[in-house]
């Protein structure tokens, strides 16, 4: 996604260190700075002369006469896109992420959900993931389970590590063998399908089986597919932002469940990994930048993995964490 002016070495060695400057101080960064840590081995003199060239072209702002530069948009876009080599996490949050997918509950929304914690502890930005949606996987099996006297649970697992549970209201308390023989017939009609394309599950004969199959069939197809979303690190969003206004729209959008899940499948469509700033498309993201990548079950996308933070973010370990996360969870849920 680089922009369509080219910079030179001196010119880009000056860029990445305003950049990474103003990442770990949030304050404008003057040339006497630039000069200290610049591998340019220039003046002061010709760092500012250099500084004022990448302020015509777009790459920095001066935000008063007398202060430092800090980056734009497009200057964060250059840093971004000229990374050298693969962003790593450091060795210990590399041990953080092992341990907790070793010890981390095996139910998939309680997974999900402190995997946002997780992304947040790594990064200290709120964190978003789209859980694996129930249009696309399929049907691993099917169970029907006794809750009460009058009420069994069906409880079906899919392909991408979910588990849908529909509680079922019977007239009266099924007989000794109902419930195995109508699990039995709706494990064996189902497997392999999607949720929202089950097959007729046709009876086997005997009529209180044959009845719970269709009760349980009904109850199974009836929902909608659902895609969801796991919000975490709400919290660290106001120590992120100056400004106020912008600490409340971030927090609103990360309400809006459904905003946030067609953000994030625009900036995976558009081919990009980083959205910065307005490249967002969203007005009152202007000022955060959007970290995201997919993860898999069997070599198939089901889900994403997302950070939103200031368009000052350390976008080397925001996208080391959301690759060594996304790969983790990929094998969590994967089958062995």
């Amino acid at each position: 996604m680089a922009e369509g002016v080219q910079l030179d070495e001196r010119k880009a060695a000056i860029l990445r260190t305003v950049v990474e400057e103003y990442i770990a101080t949030a304050q404008p960064v003057g040339s006497s700075r630039v000069a200290e840590k610049a591998a340019v081995n220039v003046s002061s003199a010709t760092v500012r002369n250099e500084l004022g060239h990448l302020e015509n072209e777009g790459y920095l702002h001066q935000p008063h006469t007398s202060a430092g530069r800090i980056p734009t948009d497009k200057g964060y876009r250059f840093f971004v896109d000229h990374l050298a080599g693969p962003p790593k996490l450091a060795r210990g949050q590399n041990q953080q992420v092992q341990e907790f997918f070793d010890q981390t509950s095996n139910e998939l929304e309680h997974m999900l959900s402190d995997t946002t914690r997780l992304l947040t502890r790594l990064t200290n930005y709120a964190a978003v993931i789209t859980g694996p949606g129930t249009d696309v996987a399929t049907v691993r099996s099917v169970q029907l389970v006794d809750l009460s006297e009058q009420t069994v649970l069906a409880v079906v697992v899919l392909s991408n590590g979910s588990i849908e549970k529909r509680a079922i209201d019977l007239e009266s308390e099924p007989k000794s063998g109902t419930l195995g023989a109508a699990s039995a017939a709706l494990d064996d009609a189902f497997r392999g399908s999607t949720l929202g394309a089950l097959p007729v599950c046709e009876p086997v004969g005997i009529a209180a089986v044959d009845a719970l199959i269709t009760l349980a069939s009904n109850a199974i197809a009836e929902e909608e597919p659902t895609n969801p979303v796991y919000v975490g690190g709400r919290a660290v969003v106001a120590d992120s932002f100056e400004a106020v206004d912008t600490v409340r729209e971030v927090l609103s959008m990360l309400e809006r469940q459904f905003i946030i899940v067609s953000l994030i499948r625009d900036v995976l469509g558009r081919g990009m990994s980083v959205a910065i700033g307005n490249e967002t498309g969203v007005r009152t993201l202007a000022e955060c930048s959007l970290v995201v990548a997919p993860y898999e079950v069997e070599g198939e996308t089901v889900g994403t993995i997302g950070l939103l933070g200031p368009t000052r973010m350390d976008y080397s370990r925001a996208l080391a964490a959301v690759a060594v996360v996304g790969t983790s969870l990929s094998d969590r849920l994967s089958p062995s």
